[in-house]
């Protein structure tokens, strides 16, 4: 039976949200995500479930036909998702999206958004796949080498990305590459922009090739090496100014912090409600194993640090939403939330799998992929040290480390 949650006050906008993704939910129950992950199969049925109640336009504006709603429904929304069976695993499946469409509604064209975004809120078009982390600049964006030069009416793309996911399941991709080279500008951030890259065009041009990367966890998708051999991209498709990438960029990687504390939140309370279950009903030596403190203690442990974790990351959410709040201010409660959620991931999967035992590592029992999965957390999108150096310093005024 799920575990208990420590009480939130709630919106009314927010139980809605909770209530239709659950009613969504209960139709793709555990079988169907172990079928998945055994086959390493993208779940296009329950994708398809949520596009067709319009949630992957969960923050497109309603102007533009989507739900109109912020990051404080968004969190409900992934955390739901991930506690009914899907796991951390499961919700990257349409997390792409959700925070891809910040930079879009954020620095769009007028007459883009009016094309794409109402397309995006229907489920008719998909743009899940990100395009910023390279094999050799990894999470420090500001020294990607991937280069768009200007050629008339075009940009002319060349470059590699790396552990670049959804691309074989997205119509188009959003990308980062340098405009302008380190040298040329004042501010390594700068110089940077943002394009949006029509997947099928790119195939059609022969300049986009994608290797794909075999990996244990997070098998629902597929990641890959790309490479930019001279892709042209049509200058109209700039998001924003250009040079000013960096920034806009920004606008989504709070939401996505967000977005992933709680969609581990999700998959911590799932862990922790299969590992508490199990301890309950097996009898060792005429009692419950749960009774022994070995066994109860790390999920007790656990359990309270994902409900610290859950009320860092909706009292973070819930503060997204002040204008008030200046953008470093909200970075350091996404970082710490998603710093403190794979933490409390970690420490429910493990305890979990411990309760079971030998079982702890059979499929059937799914939490063997809920610890995979939350170890996998602990590195993206942000290892726990990154997290860590922005509270470092923006909060605690220390000097830079790296």
């Amino acid at each position: 039976m799920p575990v208990p949650r420590f009480d939130i006050d709630l919106t009314e906008s927010q139980r809605r949200v909770r209530e239709s993704i659950r009613a969504i939910c209960d139709d793709f129950d555990h079988a169907y995500w172990r079928r998945h992950a055994r086959e390493e199969t993208y779940p296009h049925e329950f994708v398809d479930a949520l596009a067709a109640e319009g949630w992957l336009g969960v923050l497109v504006p309603e102007s533009y036909g989507g739900k109109g709603l912020g990051t404080p429904e968004t969190v409900v929304m992934m955390e739901e998702i991930a506690a009914s069976g899907a796991g951390f695993g499961g919700a990257q499946t349409i997390h792409g999206g959700i925070y891809n469409s910040p930079p879009l509604v954020n620095n769009a064209s007028p007459d883009r958004k009016e094309t794409l975004l109402p397309k995006i809120a229907r489920g008719e078009v998909s743009i899940q796949a990100f395009g910023l982390t390279e094999p050799e600049a990894g999470s420090n964006a500001p020294s990607m080498e991937t280069f768009a030069r200007r050629e008339g009416d075009e940009y002319v793309v060349s470059g590699e990305k790396m552990w670049i996911s959804r691309v074989d399941v997205s119509d188009y991709m959003l990308l980062v590459a340098r405009t302008s080279p380190k040298s040329a500008v004042d501010k390594r951030t700068r110089g940077i922009s943002t394009f949006l890259v029509d997947l099928e065009d790119a195939r059609s041009q022969g300049r986009l090739h994608k290797e794909p990367i075999e990996k244990s966890a997070s098998t629902f998708v597929n990641s890959y090496r790309l490479t930019f051999d001279d892709l042209r991209v049509p200058a109209e498709n700039l998001i924003g100014e250009e040079g000013a990438g960096f920034y806009q960029v920004l606008d989504g990687l709070n939401e996505e912090r967000l977005v992933i504390a709680a969609e581990l939140i999700g998959m911590a309370e799932l862990a922790l409600s299969k590992g508490a279950d199990y301890a309950a009903d097996r009898d060792v030596f005429d009692r419950p194993i749960g009774a022994n403190q070995a066994i109860q203690h790390p999920l007790a442990a656990a359990h309270a640090e994902v409900q610290a974790a859950r009320q860092v990351t909706y009292e973070a959410a819930s503060r997204s939403a002040e204008d008030s709040l200046d953008r470093e201010s909200l970075g350091a409660r996404a970082n710490a939330a998603k710093y403190l959620a794979a933490n409390a991931a970690s420490s429910a999967a493990d305890a979990a799998v411990q309760a079971h035992g030998g079982k702890g590592i059979a499929v059937e029992y799914d939490v063997e992929r809920y610890f995979r999965e939350a170890r996998l957390s602990r590195l993206v999108p942000i290892a726990q040290e990154l997290a860590l150096n922005y509270i470092g310093e923006r909060e605690l005024g220390l000097p830079r480390s790296y």
